[in-house]
This record gives C-alpha cells, sequence and structure tokens, in this order.
C-alpha cells in the first residue's frame, strides 16, 4: 500500500463508512498520543520518587486535608482520588507499611478511622513538591495564561461526549 498521510487515509475510509469523521478521528488520536505521552511521563517522574501515581494522589490529599486542619477516612480518600475503596484500602496498606501514614481509630465507631501523614510521610510529600510543580510549569510553561483557559474550556466540552463511548 503506497504510503498516504493518514488523514487522506481516513477521508478514503469515510467513503466506506458515511458515520467516520476524519477531523474527528484524527483530534481523537492527537489526545491519546498526548495522554499516554503524559502517562509515561508521569509515572517515569513517580519512579524517581519512588512512588506510584495512587499513592501519590493519596499523600496529596492527607497533606491538603491536615495542611486545611482536617483529617481524611478511607470512604473519602477514595471520592476524592477518584478510585474505589478497595483501591484505597491496598495504597494505604503499602504507605501504612513504609511509615507515610497512620490510622487513628474513630472514637465512636469502631468501623471507622481516619488516615494521617506521619513525619515521614510529610517530609516526603515536602521534598517531592517542588520538583514536581516545577514540572508541571515547564510542561505548561509554552502556552500563555489565555491559551490556558481556552484549553480547559476545550478539555471540558470534549469531556462532555464520553458518555457517548461508553454507551452500548
Amino acid at each position: 500500500m503506497k504510503l498516504v498521510p493518514r488523514y487522506e487515509r481516513l477521508k478514503q475510509m469515510a467513503k466506506r463508512f458515511p458515520a467516520l469523521d476524519p477531523s474527528a478521528i484524527e483530534t481523537c488520536l492527537t489526545m491519546l498520543r498526548l495522554s499516554n505521552e503524559l502517562t509515561e511521563a508521569y509515572e517515569a517522574h513517580f519512579a524517581r520518587h519512588g512512588v506510584s501515581h495512587g499513592r501519590f494522589v493519596v499523600l496529596v490529599q492527607l497533606f491538603a486535608a491536615e495542611d486545611a486542619g482536617e483529617t481524611l477516612r478511607p470512604a473519602e480518600l477514595a471520592e476524592l482520588s477518584r478510585c474505589s475503596r478497595a483501591t484505597i484500602t491496598g495504597l494505604l496498606d503499602t504507605l501504612e507499611k513504609d511509615g507515610f501514614i497512620s490510622r487513628t481509630d474513630h472514637p465512636e465507631d469502631r468501623r471507622m478511622y481516619s488516615v494521617h501523614l506521619t513525619s515521614k510521610g510529610r517530609e516526603f510529600i515536602l521534598g517531592m513538591m517542588p520538583d514536581h510543580y516545577r514540572r508541571i510549569a515547564a510542561l505548561m510553561a509554552p502556552l500563555s495564561l489565555d491559551e490556558r483557559d481556552t484549553l480547559r474550556d476545550l478539555l471540558a466540552k470534549v469531556s462532555s461526549g464520553i458518555p457517548a463511548l461508553r454507551d452500548p
């Protein structure tokens, strides 16, 4: 097959599949590539610090809560982290084993407990955050503030269409 630019191949396929929108496919593929590149970059970044993305999210949530004078229960962490309670339980188990968090029983309900950063966990986050924020700033540096606002708005619009991919 002769090498034809992808957009031209998509236009050819659209003749066979009328629902195929070449521009939509090309834009979606661009977003998927970016998503994969971001995931790989974040995984490498977190690996340099010896944590997974999930563990990092939990530590940041706990840090932010404690900074605001609040405590969090596992169910609240699951909701804030957008993951299941089972996933949070696994993350908390490993974070506790590594000395980053501790659990405190609820004074009135033995089935509940709150989660707290240990001094080791707090020091870890305080040590990692400057590098983390610097890298995100560098990622977004090519965009002006207006472009960032526009990008967020556009991504929100795209996000509203995700149910179309999920529907049977």
